[in-house]
């Protein structure tokens, strides 16, 4: 029987919560309507404690309440109890209400819940204004009009407000406004006290006392209003308490200029936050803490009993506290923890950042040095090819060949164990610089054995025009190696190689095949690309080098029949 009741009591606490207050409001009414020295009036206020218990709004209804707080329950449930036949009493009681339902309207969304609570209030007002505090003042010979509307007449509010209610899946959370319930609770003190002030000064009656200090009220209100907002380039009430919450315990700009400080020197993320939290442990209302990341974690200071804990960007953060801290004070500490979390995780990405830089580093001189050996085995290959493929009646050609290429290949092979030995040295300026014409007919030598188209254009100067060796070499083998590794897909491709000393030389490369398609037209000078016979980055260094030593590789034709890159100087 016992677990059915309790089964139906806590339905209805979750699913009508708006009963469970029309409920509280109208055994409040009954122990107040006829006077609070009536024999029912006791146990009508049990009831509306109990329902009261059941409706409140600061815990939940499945949270187990700790020893203290049962205790706080009782003494305030016997207090009110013992003191209930003085309206003092039932004046602090209705005011207290008046806070805890006021503050409640704050946090809610729903329209009927709303109004429901609002014909609370218009409730609890109007009893505490024409019932209860004129028996205050003495003044219980009231008309029975009066007597009658409140009585009889006030009932009808609490009803209406349980039937503005809807039903609910659960019982609705609703987060009490602290500074809003106080509000409200200290302005009914103050007009029932200042109505009492103004009655006993002016000896006028109540009504006129109670007008007298609602037009008070009133304008003190406007003025504050005023004062919160104003024009004519005063701040304002509103921004002055905005700064005073936003700096309560701890300066904020203090804060900032410490985490900028501590940002600038120090460069590991881990000491970042250790340093970072050691300003914190220098508050005065902080005990200790303890906190944990992925990179380490550590302590500072005593363990205290009052602790508060922060989690942001996989940090945890738990801080002991001196005394217990102030809802103001959690939300302005965890606004700045939440900066410190940003500040960790910036420090983390400029780490990740600077292994990313060292490793496309690595990456990027072991592509560069392994397209130049690649290239120097295909030179090789092309020798060892006119070697196999000559008879005796050619030996002299063959050896002025080998005596013309061979000390070009341990020279670049040299150039290529240097930069590897030294990686740090500029590549440019270690560039040596050749004759154009030497060069130029060094690279139909090395490519004699393959079907190329060589045309060459104003090299009368070309004794006397120097340009950077390795750089045209690495353009020239690598645009020649992929327009080979192209005849092998598209048979009978023609590819054509013209040279002129133009602008500090001038190399053009050309096939009649197949055009590429945009997208790899578009990046494949400017970004790694996906290659099925190399590392893909032969043209992205290429074009890199080339940039580097004042000149510019671009693809100056993609149609179909007519694909050509060229390398020429940007000035």
């Amino acid at each position: 029987m016992n677990g059915k009741i309790s089964t139906m009591v806590q339905r209805m606490s979750s699913e009508r919560p708006h009963w469970l207050l029309a409920g509280m409001l109208l055994s409040l009414h009954a122990a107040l309507a006829w006077g609070v020295d009536v024999w029912w009036s006791s146990a009508a206020l049990l009831v509306h404690l109990g329902l009261f218990l059941m409706w409140q709004p600061m815990w939940r209804s499945e949270r187990r309440l700790s020893p203290s707080h049962v205790l706080l329950v009782f003494l305030g449930g016997g207090a009110l109890i013992l003191f209930w036949h003085s309206w003092w009493a039932a004046t602090l009681w209705v005011g207290i209400l008046v806070g805890l339902i006021g503050g409640d309207v704050v946090g809610m969304n729903e329209r009927r819940q709303r109004i429901g609570h609002l014909l609370a209030l218009l409730y609890l007002l109007s009893i505490l204004l024409l019932w209860v505090v004129p028996h205050l003042f003495g003044e219980t010979q009231g008309e029975s009009a009066l007597l009658l509307m409140v009585r009889y007449g006030l009932v009808a509010v609490p009803l209406l407000a349980a039937a503005s209610g809807t039903r609910q899946n659960s019982k609705p959370v609703y987060a009490v406004d602290f500074f809003y319930s106080l509000m409200l609770f200290l302005l009914v003190v103050v007009l029932v006290l200042g109505s009492f002030a103004v009655k006993m000064i002016s000896q006028s009656n109540y009504p006129m006392a109670l007008a007298q200090t609602l037009m008070g009220i009133a304008g003190v209100l406007f003025v504050l209003s005023w004062l919160w907002n104003p024009h004519g380039g005063f701040a304002g009430v509103g921004q002055l308490m905005s700064r005073y919450l936003l700096s309560v315990g701890l300066p904020f700009e203090r804060w900032l200029r410490n985490l900028a400080a501590l940002a600038e020197q120090e460069n590991d993320a881990v000491g970042f936050l250790r340093l970072a939290l050691e300003d914190i442990a220098a508050l005065p209302w902080v005990a200790g803490g303890r906190w944990q990341a992925p990179g380490g974690g550590g302590e500072f200071g005593v363990v205290s009993k009052h602790s508060v804990e922060f989690t942001f960007h996989q940090v945890r953060l738990v801080l002991f506290t001196r005394w217990a801290l102030s809802p103001a004070l959690i939300l302005h500490v965890k606004l700045l923890t939440q900066l410190l979390g940003h500040f960790y995780e910036a420090k983390q990405r400029e780490q990740e950042q600077k292994y990313n830089a060292y490793t496309q580093a690595i990456y990027e001189t072991g592509a560069r040095l392994t397209h130049d050996v690649k290239n120097l085995l295909q030179s090789m290959k092309t020798l060892s090819a006119a070697v196999e493929s000559s008879d005796a009646g050619q030996a002299q050609a063959l050896q002025a060949l080998m005596q013309r290429q061979l000390p070009q290949i341990v020279q670049r092979l040299q150039l290529t164990l240097d930069k590897l030995k030294s990686p740090n040295v500029n590549v440019v300026e270690a560039m040596e610089r050749v004759s154009a014409r030497a060069w130029w007919e060094a690279l139909q030598e090395r490519y004699a054995g393959e079907t190329l188209e060589f045309a060459a254009y104003g090299m009368t100067k070309g004794t006397h025009v120097h340009l950077p060796g390795e750089l045209f070499d690495s353009v020239a083998d690598n645009l020649l190696q992929n327009a080979l590794e192209k005849r092998k897909v598209e048979r009978g491709l023609g590819i054509r190689v013209g040279f002129s000393c133009e602008g500090g030389g001038r190399l053009t490369v050309c096939d009649d095949g197949y055009a590429m398609d945009d997208d790899l037209a578009s990046r494949i000078l400017t970004v790694p690309v996906q290659s099925h016979n190399g590392l893909g980055v032969g043209l992205y260094q290429a074009g890199r080098l080339a940039q580097q030593a004042g000149y510019r590789l671009a693809l100056t034709s993609n149609q179909e029949g007519r694909v050509c890159f060229e390398l020429i100087g940007s000035s």
